[in-house]
């Protein structure tokens, strides 16, 4: 199989392209390798398979609509997975036009790409924020998802929004996951564990905030990794239940699948740095501060949909998780 992977350079992305090509598959890797974040990183990701014979790798900005047209006439992919994004709840607030760019502009063209050369299925990235203001837990997808709390958010429900429209016009099949909080080697230097890590071996304060009160539902990237496989052989379907009288927003009378992608198990924000500085043998000094804007308190998953259809089985504890984050970071950066 021909699969076209958009943010191949990115956590998910490279472990994903990994994976299928490890399987067997032949990707073709997008990525604008931008310094949202250390390129080296990113780089360092692309070094574990770069050479392989079957991997195929273009640098290029997913906003560009001339040059995704090219890639997807001349590639013709038979599916596609649609990772490539600005990504981050708190960078929404300091640069909310590159969340336009790359998570609106960006995605119309893949879908315009996948709707002209007969893609078999799209699998594209949302996100756990788009339950913004929603309190009743666990997250579904099927309850409403209307009132997001960040820019960030909102793009990845437009990203939802646009592929059902696709799906219902041209008949693409799409399956949109709902990533939860994605941990382990090789993560975003951005998020929470990586942070953390870096600054209690430095002996810098970390930054709590909600003064700790958070739950977030952890999942360790090989597991989300087996959910997007899974999902990427199996191609969205229409739903023949589906009633127009009491819509139901996780499915569809076209074909296409929204599905949180998590752990279903929440974990303590102070537990987990509990659990970081015994791995790192640390202890963690800490800024307790108030809720950030655009954030929420907790992330729950509920997976249901997901383990029926396909199967999902996320199994790696939370302390194995960081466990190898923190020996991979440690041989990453030649720490002792």
């Amino acid at each position: 199989m021909k699969v076209l992977v958009t943010g191949a350079a990115g956590f998910i992305g490279a472990r994903l392209t990994e994976k299928l090509l490890e399987r067997g598959d032949q990707v073709i890797g997008v990525d604008n390798l931008n310094d949202y974040y250390e390129v080296s990183l990113k780089l360092g990701r692309l070094g574990r398979f770069e050479k392989h014979t079957n991997f195929t790798f273009r640098k290029l900005d997913i906003e560009d609509r001339p040059v995704m047209a090219e890639l997807f006439a001349t590639v013709r992919p038979d599916r596609v997975v649609h990772l490539a994004a600005q990504a981050g709840v708190r960078y929404s607030l300091e640069n909310p036009h590159a969340y336009i760019d790359a998570n609106i502009v960006g995605t119309m063209n893949v879908l315009e790409g996948c709707r002209h050369n007969a893609v078999e299925h799209l699998v594209y990235a949302s996100s756990s924020s788009v339950y913004g203001a929603n309190t009743r837990m666990p997250f579904s997808v099927h309850d409403n998802v209307d009132h997001p709390v960040s820019l960030y958010a909102a793009t990845k429900k437009a990203n939802e929004l646009m592929a059902h429209t696709y799906s219902h016009l041209y008949g693409l099949p799409a399956t949109g996951l709902r990533f939860f909080t994605v941990y382990g080697p090789w993560g975003r230097p951005d998020m929470s564990l990586f942070m953390f890590t870096k600054r209690i071996l430095e002996g810098q304060p970390i930054d709590v905030f909600n003064f700790g009160k958070h739950r977030r539902d952890f999942t360790y990237i090989d597991d989300i990794v087996g959910g997007v496989t899974g999902c990427l052989d199996k191609s969205a379907t229409a739903n023949p239940g589906w009633s127009s009288d009491a819509p139901d927003p996780g499915t569809s009378q076209a074909p296409h699948r929204i599905y949180n992608i998590g752990n279903n198990s929440p974990v303590d924000l102070m537990d987990f740095i509990a659990t970081l500085e015994d791995c790192l043998g640390v202890a963690a000094k800490m800024n307790m501060l108030p809720l950030q804007p655009g954030d929420v308190p907790d992330t729950y998953a509920d997976v249901t949909a997901l383990v029926e259809d396909i199967g999902y089985t996320p199994g790696t504890p939370i302390r194995q998780g960081i466990e190898n984050f923190v020996s991979w970071y440690k041989e990453y950066y030649k720490i002792p």
